[in-house]
């Protein structure tokens, strides 16, 4: 997934962050077979020249874009860059009608739409997206707007990280809600930092090192501002922030045969896809498809 920040919020705000919509096109052009997920927040976007922009990454890629819908929560940084920052439900109503608009005209030719926030008319977007009937929307939340919206609208969950125990009642609620809507059923992702070792010590020291913010850290104000605009189930700890969304608590930390083991409780319960988080990544990622992809899939 790439994250869509005009501010680093982990390493602090003059660290660098990359525009996603710039790289999604790049990596668009020189791969062929992974899905890109690129984060989308409504209030940076209008709707109808988004859709007309995703819909041109989409043919570059064959099909491959996704969107995580992300309804925002950074005021420094919408303030910063000259953007309205709204309250937590009227982000969530505007991102109703984004959604609404994104979708139609993606489908639809000479859509009309007029809204609180929004307003189309007449509106010709082509060529279509390649993906049908459209490229697949993610999104996640844990209020009650968001589980709305999401299950109203949205083709996948993605929840942060938690243990299998309590992510299974996240999925039966969202299943039980789209059931009562009459809507097919969506898949479901969760977030997970990776540290896979050898033996316990090793592992501890890696833990260790991918925790270390600090209250007078870069990040700590950044971390203070999304505890304060979002509305979430549990408490959060300075740990818990240091590699974002909750990523350790998935438990994919141990040796190569604890992690297959709770990769193995997830897919029990539901869970279709895993986010992975990890640094360095490169080297990370070659550690973890070595010591779980390769050894799971002989």
């Amino acid at each position: 997934m790439i994250a869509e920040l005009n501010l680093n919020d982990i390493k602090g705000e003059e660290s660098a962050s990359l525009d996603a919509w710039s790289t999604a096109a790049a990596l668009a052009a020189v791969t062929s077979r992974q899905e890109i997920m690129v984060a989308v927040r409504p209030t940076f976007h209008n709707p109808a020249l988004l859709a007309k922009q995703a819909a041109n990454i989409d043919h570059i890629s064959n099909g491959r874009l996704s969107l995580n819908l992300v309804s925002s929560w950074w005021k420094d940084e919408a303030e910063k860059y000259g953007v309205h920052f709204e309250q937590h439900d009227d982000r969530y109503a505007r991102s109703a009608e984004w959604l609404t608009v994104l979708d139609n005209v993606w489908k639809k030719d000479r859509y009309t739409f007029s809204g609180k926030y929004y307003n189309v008319k007449d509106n010709l977007l082509f060529p279509k997206p390649v993906s049908k009937p459209r490229p697949p929307i993610y999104a996640g939340g844990e209020s009650e707007a968001a589980k709305e919206l999401i299950s109203s609208f949205c083709d996948g969950y993605v929840m942060h990280g938690d243990s299998p125990e309590i992510i299974a009642r996240r999925i039966d609620d969202m299943r039980e809600r789209r059931e009562r809507k009459g809507l097919p059923p969506m898949q479901f992702g969760v977030s997970a930092y990776a540290i896979v070792r050898n033996t316990e010590a090793e592992t501890r020291r890696e833990l260790d090192r991918i925790t270390s913010i600090k209250a007078d850290s870069p990040g700590y104000k950044n971390y203070e501002q999304w505890l304060s605009g979002t509305q979430l189930e549990q408490q959060l700890s300075l740990q818990d922030y240091a590699v974002s969304n909750r990523g350790l608590r998935s438990g994919l930390v141990g040796t190569p045969w604890q992690v297959q083991d709770r990769i193995a409780e997830f897919e029990k319960i539901g869970v279709d896809f895993l986010l992975l988080q990890s640094s360095p990544q490169i080297e990370e990622m070659n550690n973890f498809a070595e010591n779980i992809i390769q050894i799971v899939s002989a």
